[in-house]
C-alpha cells in the first residue's frame, strides 16, 4: 500500500535534491538517477530548461516532488526503490528524475524529484486533480498490486483522506472524521426533521457551528470539521433531503442531495423588456450568447473576459426578471424590502438565541446525560479513569431532576428551537444573497453600458466603405 502525493515547487532545484539525498535519511544504495548523471543532475536540468525554446523555460514551477509512503512493515527499502523507479520510468518518460528512499521514519517512503521540463519534448509537466487520480495514483496502485502489496480503497477526490487519517485506518484505529460520518448517518436515520437532527448530534457529543457551512467538532477538540466539503450528503441541504427518506438513494448516486424543484408556472407571453432587463438582454446579445450574430465582434482580451463571466450575467438577469426589477427605483425598493426582511429575521434569530441561552445549562445537561451514560455505567462497575465523566453525569442528572420540567418536554422544546434556528439561518443566508446580487448588479450596470458602447462603436462600418 502506498499513499502518493505530488508537490509543485518553485524554489531552487538544488534545495529539493539536497533534501532527498540527505545521508541521514538515505544512502547511495537507495538512490536512482534517470536521464541525468549523479552529481550533475541540477546543472543538466537547468540546461534542459534553457534549451526549451528561444527564451527558455526558467520561470514558474522548477520541479515536482512525488512522495510514495508505504504501510509500516509491508515493504523493504529495496522494493520501495524498485516500485518508485518503475513508476518514474512508466509515468515520466523523457523527464530527468532523482529517486531516493528514506528510512529514517517508521514508514518507508520514496521521494522522486523530476524536472518540470521534458528533456525530449521541451514541454512542461502539468499536474491537476484529474492527472493525479487517472495517472499517478492509478500507476502507483497497479505497481503495488503487481508486487503483492495492498492498495488503498479506490475513490475520487471527494473520497480522499489525509495521510494521518489513512495511517490510523490502516492500523484499525478510528479517526475523528470516520466517527463523525458514522454519527451523521445515525442521526439522519433517526431524525424527524433538521432540528431533531441537530439535537441528536449534540447528544452524541458534537458541537455544531451554523454558518455558510455546517461544522462539527467533539467537545474538547480545537478545530471544527466540515464534512460537507467532501460529501454533499453532509451539507445542510443534503441532510434535509436525506431526512425525508432519500438517504439510500443519495448514497447510491441515484439522486442529488438537494430537493429543490422549480415550481410550475403557466405559460405567459414573452414580455417586452425595459430598463435593467433590456440592458442585460442587449449585453448578452452583444456577447453572442442569445443568438448567432451576423457580424460577431472581434474577440478582444476584454471581451474574452466578459464572455467567461457571462454565466454570472445570466444569473443576475434571471434574478431581475424573477423579482420584476427594471429601474433604479425598483432596485431601491427591493433592497429596502429585503433589508427590512433581513432585519426582522435577525431579530427573530436573536429572540431564539435568547431563549436558547436561558435554557443552555439544561440543554447541555440533556446532552451530557446522553453522552456520559456509558461512562457512568463503567464507573459504577469499578473502571478507573472515569471519575470526571461520572461526576459530570451526576451533576447533569441532578440539574435536570431539580428543574421541574419533564425531560421529554425539555427535549421536544430543544428540538423545536433548533429547527426554528435552522430555518431562520437559511432564510438569512437567502436574503443576504439577494442583497449581494443587488450590489453586484448596481456595480455592473455602468460597466456594461461602457462595454456595449465600446464594442458597438468598433463594429460600425461606414456605408462608403461597404460599397467598396
Amino acid at each position: 500500500m502506498a499513499v502518493t502525493k505530488i508537490l509543485a515547487r518553485k524554489g531552487p532545484l538544488a534545495d529539493g535534491i539536497d533534501y532527498i539525498l540527505d545521508e541521514e535519511k538515505t544512502d547511495r544504495l537507495l538512490t536512482v538517477h534517470l536521464n541525468c548523471d549523479p552529481g550533475r543532475e541540477v546543472q543538466e536540468m537547468l540546461d534542459t530548461k534553457r534549451a526549451a525554446g528561444p527564451n527558455g523555460k526558467m520561470d514558474g514551477v522548477q520541479y515536482y516532488h512525488i512522495v510514495q509512503s508505504f504501510k509500516p512493515g509491508e515493504v523493504t527499502p529495496e522494493l520501495a526503490l524498485e516500485i518508485a523507479a518503475k513508476f518514474a520510468e512508466e509515468h515520466l518518460p523523457g523527464f530527468e528524475a532523482v529517486i531516493a528512499v528514506h528510512v529514517d521514519k517508521e514508514h518507508i517512503h520514496a521521494h522522486t524529484i523530476f524536472n518540470s521540463v521534458n528533456a525530449d519534448t521541451g514541454r512542461k509537466y502539468h499536474s491537476n486533480a484529474r492527472s493525479y487520480y487517472s495517472q499517478i495514483r492509478a500507476v502507483s496502485d497497479r505497481l503495488c498490486r503487481e508486487h503483492g502489496l495492498s492498495v488503498i480503497m479506490e475513490g475520487q477526490s471527494s473520497k480522499a483522506v489525509s495521510y494521518i487519517e489513512w495511517l490510523r485506518q490502516s492500523k484499525g484505529q478510528p479517526t475523528f472524521r470516520s466517527m463523525l460520518e458514522a454519527d451523521l448517518r445515525t442521526a439522519i436515520e433517526d431524525a424527524n426533521d433538521l432540528g431533531h437532527f441537530f439535537l441528536l448530534m449534540e447528544h452524541m457529543g458534537w458541537e455544531i457551528s451554523h454558518g455558510n457551512r455546517l461544522e462539527f467538532r467533539l467537545r474538547g477538540q480545537e478545530r471544527f470539521m466540515v464534512p460537507g466539503r467532501k460529501n454533499p450528503l453532509f451539507t445542510e441541504d443534503g441532510i434535509r433531503a436525506a431526512i425525508l427518506g432519500n438517504l439510500s438513494a443519495i448514497e447510491a448516486g441515484q439522486c442529488m442531495p438537494a430537493t429543490y424543484r422549480v415550481p410550475y408556472r403557466p405559460y405567459k407571453k414573452h414580455p417586452k423588456y425595459t430598463g435593467f432587463l433590456a440592458l442585460y438582454v442587449h449585453y448578452l446579445y452583444v456577447l453572442g450568447k442569445i443568438e448567432k450574430r451576423q457580424y460577431p465582434p472581434r474577440m478582444t482580451p476584454q471581451l474574452r473576459k466578459e464572455v467567461i463571466r457571462f454565466e454570472r450575467c445570466r444569473e443576475q438577469f434571471a434574478f431581475l426578471r424573477e423579482n420584476g426589477i427594471t429601474t433604479q427605483e425598483d432596485m431601491a425598493a427591493f433592497q429596502i424590502h429585503t433589508e427590512d426582511t433581513l432585519s426582522a429575521l435577525m431579530k427573530q434569530r436573536t429572540i431564539l438565541n435568547v431563549r436558547k441561552k436561558k435554557r443552555r445549562s439544561l440543554y447541555d445537561a440533556l446532552a451530557d446525560v446522553e453522552v456520559l451514560a456509558e461512562a457512568r455505567r463503567l464507573y459504577d462497575e469499578g473502571l478507573s479513569g472515569m471519575e470526571e465523566e461520572a461526576a459530570r453525569y451526576t451533576e447533569a442528572s441532578t440539574l435536570l431532576d431539580k428543574c421541574g420540567i419533564p425531560r421529554e418536554r425539555l427535549t421536544a422544546e430543544k428540538a423545536e428551537i433548533y429547527q426554528q434556528l435552522a430555518e431562520v439561518n437559511r432564510s438569512i443566508r437567502a436574503e443576504r444573497r439577494k442583497l449581494a446580487l443587488c450590489r453586484e448588479i448596481q456595480e455592473r450596470v455602468p460597466k456594461m453600458k461602457q462595454s456595449i458602447e465600446r464594442i458597438e462603436t468598433k463594429e460600425v462600418i461606414p456605408d462608403e466603405h461597404r460599397r467598396r
